[in-house]
């Protein structure tokens, strides 16, 4: 059998979804071969948190405008959401002189964001121990369910026209691809959004598993009406000495559960670590003792692939004269999907893009 289109995207999960949609939308024939379910792997094992995170400034750009593409997809029905915000909390001097300079680089990006005093935070959030010196709220955050916003942005690419096969892509060379069923598929230009995968099909690029645990609770609504996150996130999520790491991060879902979070580790062990979901939620009741009483109802974990430099793979892929990648986001896939998929058909169709898009270029690690 054999397949053709203007675009094939390799992976199914939030951003290859997003990457058929943008193409669809464009007017090009669009194939996604996935060989699991949409929004599976790292999107299904996601958070969900849609946060602008400010500590590089191309990744306060990328951040930024992805936000802005996510109001639209925010408004279907099936997306469920919630507009939470972030409190981005300090808990000593040190911290608040921090978060004082989180407020003010954000709102230079054009960011809404506001600091919340001692007294301010613990009327936002009561359950938040007494004596944190006060916190930055960013309003404009959000949390998603990420298995359900990719089913709904596949659910218009397939109305425009994308099809899907349930199988992966086994070899790609300029033009097409060889999948794993046997099948060939030609196509102007190939996508490669199938996060550690990416690596087998391009053996070159620096994308490794940085494994995340997450703990959900029963539904306790109106407890939490943040997400809170402890300033020492950043360091955690961006530290690459190869160290396991965890942080704060709690996070109330639109159903009434709370999320708790968040682990890393450089491993690709396929198995729940109980010492670092000890450590990690050991960190959360640090900060919000009451956990403690609350019924968990599951562990689980998803390995997210990571570049070295903390940016994701966003570009034309030296070597190739029509093969894109569209990896190693991290922990930010969720969040930078859609300004993922913008650049990406801006470049397949040489359009524009809102932003600069060479500091994302896979060329800055990977050589032809």
């Amino acid at each position: 059998m054999s397949l053709a289109a203007d675009v094939l995207v390799a992976g199914g999960g939030i951003v290859g979804c997003a990457v058929a949609l943008e193409a669809a939308r464009a007017g090009l024939r669009v194939i996604v071969a996935e060989p699991g379910c949409v929004g599976g792997g790292a999107t299904g094992a996601a958070m969900g948190h849609l946060v602008v995170l400010d500590d590089d400034p191309h990744e306060l750009a990328l951040c930024r405008w992805s936000l802005a593409l996510w109001q639209e997809l925010l408004s279907a029905p099936r997306v469920e959401h919630a507009a939470t915000g972030t409190l981005w909390i300090a808990a000593d001097p040190d911290e608040a002189e921090v978060a004082h300079a989180k407020c003010a680089r954000l709102r230079a990006a054009g960011v809404a964001a506001a600091w919340l005093d001692e007294r301010a935070l613990a009327e936002a959030e009561p359950l938040l121990r007494p004596g944190l010196i006060g916190a930055v709220r960013v309003p404009g955050d959000a949390v998603v369910y990420p298995p359900g916003a990719a089913l709904q942005l596949w659910a218009e690419a397939e109305r425009r026209g994308a099809r899907m096969v349930h199988t992966g892509v086994r070899a790609v060379v300029d033009g097409g691809a060889t999948l794993d069923d046997g099948s060939c598929a030609t196509a102007g230009a190939v996508v490669l959004a199938c996060g550690l995968a990416t690596a087998s099909l391009v053996p070159a690029l620096p994308v490794v598993p940085r494994k995340g645990h997450l703990v959900v609770t029963d539904r306790y609504p109106g407890l939490v009406h943040h997400q809170l996150v402890e300033l020492g996130y950043a360091a955690s999520a961006h530290a690459h000495d190869g160290g396991d790491s965890v942080a704060m991060n709690v996070q109330p879902r639109s159903s009434g559960q709370l999320v708790i979070g968040s682990s890393r580790q450089f491993t690709g062990d396929a198995a729940v670590d109980l010492a670092i979901v000890d450590a990690m939620l050991a960190r959360a009741f640090a900060y919000l003792p009451g956990l403690r009483q609350l019924h968990a109802l599951r562990v689980w974990f998803g390995f997210r692939p990571a570049s070295r430099d903390g940016r994701p793979f966003i570009g034309p892929c030296p070597g190739y004269a029509r093969l894109w990648l569209a990896t190693g986001h991290e922990g930010l896939g969720i969040t930078t999907s859609l300004a993922t998929a913008r650049i990406v058909v801006d470049q397949i169709l040489d359009r524009p893009s809102a932003i600069d898009a060479a500091p994302y270029a896979p060329s800055r690690m990977l050589c032809a």
